[in-house]
């Protein structure tokens, strides 16, 4: 059964999502990050997704500290994206508590220390994120176009050691207008072996539903949680 993964952004302090994938265009959420963290704890969830916006745009990692403190005060298995750039970024963020790594930047830009990540970490820690618009591999906060083919992109590192990656479409975030089902079935036909991770556009349990019935192995929850349009009740069957 599809696993249910909540999802927390963090920038200045506060929980905010980006708006189709623009790091510039944020709408703020004003619930304090570990209350928002322990609250999804007490509804059945067992993962976070957390995206430290700050340090995405810094290029280092800036909010260890609330991470530490999410992994001190909950038992959420936490993995961790956002300015993890270097061999320390990535020793600190797991030392801080993080189970898992997510990382876009890295693979396409410094291919052989991601290389590195996976023999010292393993891909079982670290999930390659490969946001597309398109079929088109995006990183930089989703603004840079890098040129290379999404399946290509999945292929080349599948047969690195890499075992999960985070996929989306990234005009699908924050849209609420459903999962681009397509992306996710053509990645389960191409690479049946590889644990896809869906993200954007999650409206409801059907959505859900359709998506473990392609066989994605986890989806990632976000503004359908803070607007309230899926609720914890809703995803009972996959949370218990």
């Amino acid at each position: 059964m599809i696993n249910i993964i909540a999802s927390l952004t963090i920038a200045g302090g506060k929980v905010v999502k980006t708006v189709k994938g623009n790091i510039d265009e944020l709408k703020i959420y004003d619930e304090n990050p570990l209350d928002m963290a322990m609250n999804f704890e007490a509804q059945g969830f067992k993962r976070l997704h957390m995206i430290d916006l700050d340090g995405a745009k810094a290029r280092k990692v800036v909010n260890y500290r609330l991470l530490q403190m999410l992994s001190q005060y909950t038992k959420l298995d936490i993995d961790f994206s956002g300015g993890v750039t270097t061999d320390d970024d990535a020793r600190t963020v797991f030392e801080c508590g993080a189970k898992y790594i997510t990382t876009a930047s890295i693979p396409v830009h410094e291919s052989e220390k991601f290389k590195d990540w996976l023999i010292t970490f393993g891909g079982k820690k670290i999930i390659l994120a490969a946001d597309s618009r398109e079929g088109i591999v995006h990183t930089g906060g989703w603004k840079r176009h890098t040129g290379i083919d999404l399946y290509d992109h999945l292929e080349y590192w599948h047969e690195r050691g890499v075992r999960y990656v985070k996929a989306t479409e990234i005009a699908r975030d924050g849209q609420l207008q459903g999962p681009d089902f397509d992306l996710y079935n053509n990645i389960h036909t191409k690479l049946p072996d590889l644990n896809i991770i869906a993200c954007g556009g999650v409206r409801s349990a059907e959505d859900i539903a359709k998506l473990d019935a392609i066989g994605v192995y986890a989806v990632i929850l976000g503004t359908s949680l803070y607007e309230g349009t899926l609720k914890a009740t809703d995803l009972e069957k996959y949370l218990a």
